[in-house]
């Protein structure tokens, strides 16, 4: 026979979810089973989610033989990263491609955190029921057996080049603002469900020009305690007017909209104490107990057309993403200097398909993309809905923030930690696209309905990003500002990697 091959499942923290996703773990399991016997190779399967990092250190710090992560529906980092760190025993992490139960997900997040810590890893991914019928799987895990890794085609994956005259003069207008004036960041709570790959410290954030201050987000829940009941009343009438469409119902109320305009209330208060510029929200889970979920207010703070604003948004990055933060508060300071609307949203990488010959990811966040996405009118909060977020994941009753995503022209970026310490920006440029509602409704209906969509060309195919992307999150800005992102990233000294099959 051949190598002994471990596979371990990591898991969320919460036992619902797992229990929930448990027919489908085992069924890709039987999967990648199958694939191993196949090549001839002895699988053994430790036949437990690991929900906690104590529990990944105890299973699996002391294997020696050659171990692969099962990803088939969302995990946390740690249930990975601290059972492997300190080994350099082969790994790979090997997902489902489904947009109902992500691993896909998983695996960019925990491949993410992997690289941030300088972990030595490979990565696999199929949509086939019988793996051993997708031959590139086959080939790639034959390959991993063998030697210890895979290689993927990294051709999409490539330096920039030199941009136009007139990019460079706004990036370097914007760049010189941020210099005269620091951009802070408030950060309420930090390392949302273990992700570890989206919070990179002040330390490293002041040598390319940000600030960090920290809130604990104890105080949020005592901030609430002051918010006028009157100014809730007020946020309450604003959202109504301003055309946001309510799906109240069951516990879903119109209190619950109501004690989530409260916490807005209260996160303004926040940012105006310490006189930040934009924010990080961490939310789950050390509020998922205490206060409703954090989408609505988030939804609000990436609008231009919000209670108590001056027409402006305050860039909010869901579950307290630094990785995010940072490129969108960037983004939206060229589209300002540009003139464009200054809206950037936050995305989960969360599937994909082709159509019409095109593969468009479908991007889709439960938390902080704005208005404007599903209007393109920043006067106005049409075309918002809010829907309860499900309840087996938020206890506490609240609406989304959601919307179908006009089409149009889109830049979109990333910043994420490699393992020598350095902050490297992604860039691409990309395209909206207006699926047939039949086709929208399928790939919306299969993945989370209650949340934000959005259909992207992001330039790339899904085996590139599968392959060489270090998240499970996008930010995205309508308007075509490559140029001069790539060049603020360089004049805030990052390294910049474009994602792109078309070179320049």
């Amino acid at each position: 026979m051949g190598s002994k091959v471990v596979l371990f499942l990591p898991g969320d923290q919460r036992p619902v979810p797992n229990q929930l996703a448990q027919p489908n773990v085992d069924v890709f399991v039987g999967a990648l089973t199958a694939a191993l016997t196949h090549l001839g190779h002895q699988p053994v399967v430790l036949d437990r989610f690991l929900t906690g990092p104590r529990q990944s250190i105890d299973t699996l710090g002391s294997i020696a033989d050659p171990m692969i992560g099962v990803y088939a529906h969302w995990v946390y980092g740690p249930h990975t990263t601290d059972g492997v760190v300190g080994s350099d025993t082969p790994l790979l992490l090997a997902s489902n491609f489904d947009g109902t139960w992500p691993g896909l997900v998983g695996l960019l997040n925990t491949g993410a955190c992997l690289t941030s810590l300088g972990r030595a890893h490979s990565r696999l991914w199929s949509d086939s029921a019988d793996l051993t019928a997708d031959e590139a799987f086959m080939a790639g895990l034959d390959e991993w057996v063998r030697n210890g890794a895979v290689s993927h085609d990294a051709s999409a994956a490539h330096a920039p080049g030199p941009v136009g005259a007139q990019a460079a003069a706004t990036a370097q207008r914007v760049h010189a603002q941020l210099r005269a004036s620091r951009p802070l960041l408030m950060m309420l709570g930090d390392t949302s469900m273990g992700m570890i790959n989206g919070y990179f410290g002040p330390q490293r954030l002041a040598r390319h020009g940000f600030s960090e201050h920290k809130v604990d987000q104890a105080w949020l829940i005592e901030q609430t305690k002051t918010v006028d009941a009157q100014r809730v009343d007020d946020a309450f009438e604003f959202v109504r007017q301003a055309g946001v469409t309510f799906h109240w119902g069951g516990d879903f109320t119109a209190d619950a909209t109501r004690a989530q305009l409260r916490d807005y209330c209260a996160v303004l208060d926040l940012l105006a104490d310490c006189g930040a510029d934009c924010m990080g929200w961490q939310y789950q889970l050390g509020l998922i107990r205490s206060l409703p979920p954090s989408d609505f207010a988030e939804g609000l703070l990436n609008s231009a057309c919000r209670p108590e604003s001056n027409g402006t948004t305050v860039v909010c990055a869901t579950e307290a993403d630094q990785g995010n933060l940072v490129p969108m508060e960037l983004m939206k300071r060229l589209l300002l200097a540009r003139g464009l609307h200054e809206s950037v949203a936050f995305h989960d990488v969360r599937w994909g398909g082709l159509h019409d010959g095109r593969f468009l990811w479908l991007l889709l966040n439960s938390g902080s993309a704005g208005a404007y996405a599903f209007n393109h009118d920043p006067d106005t909060l049409a075309g918002v809905h809010s829907y309860r977020q499900p309840a087996a994941y938020f206890p506490i009753p609240g609406g989304t923030f959601a919307g179908e995503s006009l089409p149009g022209a889109i830049t979109w970026a990333r910043t994420w930690l490699d393992g020598d310490g350095t902050l490297v920006m992604d860039v691409g440029r990309g395209e909206v696209v207006q699926l047939p509602p039949d086709v929208r409704d399928a790939w919306w209906n299969g993945t989370t309905r209650e949340w934000p969509f959005m259909a992207a060309d992001l330039g790339i195919g899904r085996d590139d990003l599968m392959a060489h992307y270090q998240s499970n999150h996008v930010a995205v800005a309508y308007g075509d500002i490559l140029d001069e992102m790539i060049e603020l990233s360089r004049l805030c000294g990052f390294r910049v990697r474009v994602l792109s099959r078309q070179q320049p």
